[in-house]
């Protein structure tokens, strides 16, 4: 590979990022757990979701990139402290050995330099604060608890209390019951170990330059800084000292200008396995920024769950489907866990789709996967567009189906 070159074509571009992104996942040495927490690390963030028509998009994300993903790992992970809840673009795990670059954004909040979107009750927060510190973790229905005196304030303010100092620093989340958020002093989450020194903002920027071309391949300012407050003007600094030691370049693809780490370019040079399918969570890394999805990969996706039924064209839940190195189709699916029925409402394939056998054949397979992933005996499918090919799937693979 020529470290010099300054063009990638599109499909070296989707190669280069497929594979900074650990996409199709592959086996890995070692315990299965610690291949949950080697892939946290590498990505920076998985994404926390409540929606739960099929398995919770961090276990999702996750699952697509380590075979041997049990649900178990993120709480095992969270009790060993090795990983953390804080925001990332969003409500997210993050690996605990970068836990200081979360220190920025939390002193930004609790010194007014940055909004939440909870207004502050400093009285609240306190009282909140002092029982935390007298009683242990507590959960939000804790504060609700008969006998127990609230003086005049209700529910909502306390829960937005102990999202306000979550947000900030006083509190972390020590392990979820439930999916109900457990909260705790951070001093008494933290290990010991952790280092705490707030990052300047020069070498926070770097931070966030690197991370993000290592786990993306390639990218942007704009990239780099989505839906972070504050940071564009000294990222776009640390872009050109960078650029000017050396430490990254440019690429363009498609006329669009990328930086990319020199030793990433490396990677064009490993194989991609092609013909490996994957189901991706709608929150999944590789998907989460829809403009750069689209520009890269051609892939207009909208998650529709947020638009009117009526307006729905794909439908309430859609996953995007990974295969031969392309985003080649959507599934909108649902678990009917009582049931044991993994429902594929619809399942669209792309207009460009090419070698429609082959790509049956790898669905087929990832299926049965995924069905077990999703805790389900058997699998329904509804409706395909285009409508032949439902008939054709089935009739291909009739062990899947329940009739």
């Amino acid at each position: 590979m020529n470290l010099e070159k300054e063009k990638l074509s599109l499909r070296e571009a989707q190669k280069l990022v497929l594979l900074s992104q650990r996409l199709p996942g592959t086996k890995a040495t070692g315990s299965s757990v610690n291949a949950t927490l080697e892939t946290i690390e590498h990505l920076g963030y998985v994404q926390i979701d409540t929606i739960s028509v099929i398995e919770r998009a961090h276990h999702h994300t996750l699952y697509n990139r380590n075979p041997r993903y049990q649900s178990s790992h993120l709480d095992a992970l969270v009790a060993d402290k090795k990983v953390f809840e804080y925001w990332s673009h969003a409500a997210a795990y993050l690996p605990m050995e970068e836990y200081r670059f979360s220190l920025p954004r939390k002193l930004a909040i609790s010194t007014g330099k940055q909004k939440h979107w909870f207004k502050q009750d400093t009285a609240v927060m306190q009282w909140v604060l002092d029982r935390i510190k007298a009683e242990g973790p507590l959960m939000a229905k804790d504060f609700d608890k008969k006998g127990v005196k609230h003086g005049e304030w209700k529910t909502a303010p306390k829960k937005q209390a102990l999202e306000n100092l979550f947000m900030q620093g006083d509190l972390m989340i020590s392990e979820r019951v439930n999916f109900h958020k457990v909260y705790d002093l951070t001093e008494r989450v933290l290990p010991l170990t952790v280092n705490t020194t707030l990052p300047t903002e020069m070498e926070h920027s770097h931070f966030l330059v690197k991370k993000y071309l290592q786990t993306n391949g390639l990218g942007r300012l704009s990239e780099m800084t989505y839906l972070l407050k504050n940071v564009k003007g000294t990222v776009a600094k640390a872009l050109d000292l960078m650029l000017k030691d050396g430490e990254i370049q440019k690429v363009q693809v498609s006329k669009i200008d990328y930086f990319v780490l020199p030793e990433s370019l490396e990677l064009l040079n490993k194989p991609l396995a092609r013909k490996k399918l994957k189901i991706l969570s709608p929150f999944d890394n590789l998907l989460i920024q829809r403009k750069r999805t689209q520009e890269i990969f051609g892939f207009d996706y909208l998650l529709e769950c947020y638009v009117p039924q009526h307006k729905r064209k794909h439908g309430y839940f859609t996953l995007p489907i990974l295969w031969n190195g392309k985003l080649v189709a959507r599934m909108d699916s649902k678990a009917d866990r009582k049931k044991g029925i993994l429902n594929i409402l619809q399942l669209t394939l792309e207009p460009d789709l090419k070698k429609i056998e082959e790509f049956s054949s790898a669905l087929n397979k990832e299926l049965q996967a995924f069905m077990k992933f999703n805790n389900c005996k058997s699998i329904r499918l509804h409706k395909t567009i285009p409508s032949g090919f439902k008939k054709e799937f089935e009739r291909s693979y009739p062990p899947l189906f329940r009739v």
